[in-house]
């Protein structure tokens, strides 16, 4: 049986998830899961996972959920080349250490300012949050300084001088934001080289195609019915207040 996926692109660990796939040439199915529409929140969704988050995969009967939990599982069940997801215990730390540190700050930096620049204000109608917005963009630009400064310091990917799966990881959440319109990248020379390096690797087309849903979003027509549950999930992450 093929492998399932499912997803939502307008996610970035989605967008992971799938790019890698991608990159390994693994043969699999799409499940879509339109968070907009609340499908995560169904009786068949949630039955598959009570946290009713996605990605979710599974393999021949086998379910697994967490990003960075698929990330590693894949690179082993497809036993991707070794400097996806390295085998040597220091290089792999580094890897490692990148994943664990990005949950508490890439990933809600980037969401933050795509939450409170383009979701919020399409889904509520209301304006932007300009002094919430202004310290979620001082976040991220305290966490772009140390991807900078530290993970591509001296190297010339995240965790060494070829790619691993933290770049992907890495990668699709500093392209949420531009759901927004807004560049994060454009004063970073040294993070814009570093997305270079990236795209090239997976190949550019692929790229654009897993993020044409995030790319086209600020255009995209808010949903007749306001999901009031994503709504709330978004003001809390952002610290809206009611």
């Amino acid at each position: 049986m093929a492998l399932e996926v499912y997803c939502d692109l307008l996610s970035q660990p989605c967008r992971a998830i799938i790019l890698f796939l991608r990159a390994l040439e693994v043969p699999f199915s799409t499940m879509e899961i339109s968070l907009l529409t609340g499908d995560n929140r169904t009786e068949q969704f949630s039955s598959l996972n009570p946290k009713m988050m996605v990605p979710v995969i599974v393999d021949d009967g086998f379910v697994l959920t967490e990003s960075v939990a698929i990330m590693k599982y894949l690179a082993a069940r497809y036993k991707a080349a070794d400097h996806w997801y390295p085998a040597d215990i220091q290089q792999r730390a580094k890897v490692d250490e990148y994943l664990a540190w990005q949950h508490f700050h890439t990933r809600p930096h980037a969401m933050k300012v795509f939450h409170l620049e383009g979701l919020l204000p399409k889904l509520t109608g209301q304006p932007v949050k300009e002094v919430l917005l202004s310290r979620a963009l001082r976040e991220l630009e305290e966490t772009l300084d140390l991807l900078e400064n530290m993970f591509l310091k001296g190297k010339k990917f995240l965790c060494a001088d070829d790619i691993s799966i933290a770049d992907i990881m890495a990668i699709c959440e500093l392209m949420q934001p531009l759901g927004a319109g807004r560049d994060v990248l454009v004063k970073r020379s040294r993070l814009n080289e570093w997305k270079r390096r990236v795209v090239d690797h997976l190949g550019r087309q692929l790229f654009e195609d897993t993020h044409r849903v995030i790319f086209s979003f600020k255009d995209l027509q808010p949903p007749i019915q306001r999901p009031s549950h994503l709504i709330a999930f978004c003001e809390k992450l952002c610290g809206v207040s009611s």
